[in-house]
């Protein structure tokens, strides 16, 4: 099943010597220009009633535009019956709480089962929204706050106010080893040179900000708050790796156990059973993508984490160090 999407307008006078793809970015803030411009290509975009599909061609004003196209639903991917838990929702979007080991997008080893299939049966009018509304994503067992657009004209604005670095995400973390003051870790990520399922550092990737600052030290572990200015995959778990600080339970980024010396037996205990990276998305700011209104939203720190943080609490007193 295919939305039709049919649009007659005027050129606006003030397009006067801009690009028709342009000109149609802003007659059209609904549609992203790449969008846009595959319309053009396609030769689904007429003007004056003759085909144009030279994005480059100058506009003067006045004339006649007419699209006439589709987009194509998600259909490969089927509804299914899955439990959301939802913090905000209204005609536009919705905010989600994601718990730990629900994926997010189908992909290998994870067809179906996921977010995106939780979404299409809670509203199916996503289906021709472009990834069913996941405008960014959280790692498979990453808990926390999410947004989604349930419609196309929210996706296209959310995403760009993504790109324009205008919505705040703040994460809870607990990371290996103690950290003496907050900072910023301002290094590329990219794939992996021989582990492709991995991220890694490196002068040839994409330009990724972490800022970071310290809650709460124990004896050989860190409580931080960090917030993202940047999306990369595997941002922070990257980002705290490459400094050598890696996330509690990462399995991949190397946070693995590290009781300090006499720990306590229930603090070797909990190390050894936290098996995701312990890492939570706890705050959420945007404008809303229709309205502009701005809106907040905060999630509790899940079950697991607070445990491991009282745990680490609970030692760190037990051996006579300070717990800042």
């Amino acid at each position: 099943m295919a939305e039709k999407i049919q649009h007659q307008e005027i050129v606006p006078d003030s397009c006067l010597g801009k690009r028709f793809d342009q000109t149609l970015a802003e007659m059209f803030p609904d549609y992203s220009r790449s969008r846009l411009k595959e319309w053009i290509l396609a030769g689904n975009v007429s003007v004056n009633g003759n085909v144009l599909t030279v994005p480059r061609e100058k506009m003067y004003g006045g004339e006649q535009i007419e699209i006439n196209s589709e987009i194509e639903a998600e259909v490969r991917f089927i509804p299914q019956n899955i439990s959301l838990n939802i913090v905000y929702e209204d005609d536009d979007i919705l905010v989600i709480n994601k718990p730990a080991g629900l994926v997010v997008h189908p992909g290998a080893g994870n067809p179906d089962g996921t977010i995106l299939n939780a979404l299409l049966h809670h509203c199916p009018q996503v289906d021709v929204v472009p990834r069913a509304g996941i405008v960014h994503r959280l790692d498979k067992d990453t808990t926390g706050l999410m947004v989604v657009a349930k419609t196309i004209a929210a996706q296209t604005n959310l995403v760009e106010s993504l790109q324009a670095r205008e919505i705040t995400r703040e994460y809870e973390a607990i990371a290996c080893g103690v950290m003496t003051a907050g900072g910023v870790v301002d290094e590329p990520i990219g794939r992996h040179s021989t582990k492709r399922t991995h991220m890694a550092v490196t002068m040839m990737g994409r330009p990724s900000v972490t800022h970071y600052r310290v809650m709460e030290k124990f004896r050989l572990h860190t409580r931080l708050r960090l917030r993202l200015e940047t999306g990369r995959t595997h941002q922070i778990r990257v980002h705290m790796a490459h400094i050598t600080h890696p996330l509690v339970g990462d399995p991949v980024y190397g946070g693995r156990p590290r009781p300090p010396r006499n720990a306590t037996p229930e603090l070797r205990e909990v190390l050894k059973d936290f098996k995701r990276q312990a890492l939570h998305a706890a705050m959420l700011s945007l404008f809303h993508p229709i309205t502009g209104e701005e809106m907040t939203w905060h999630a509790e720190i899940p079950k697991d984490m607070v445990n491991l943080t009282n745990t680490l609490r609970e030692d760190t007193k037990l051996n006579g160090e300070d717990n800042y």
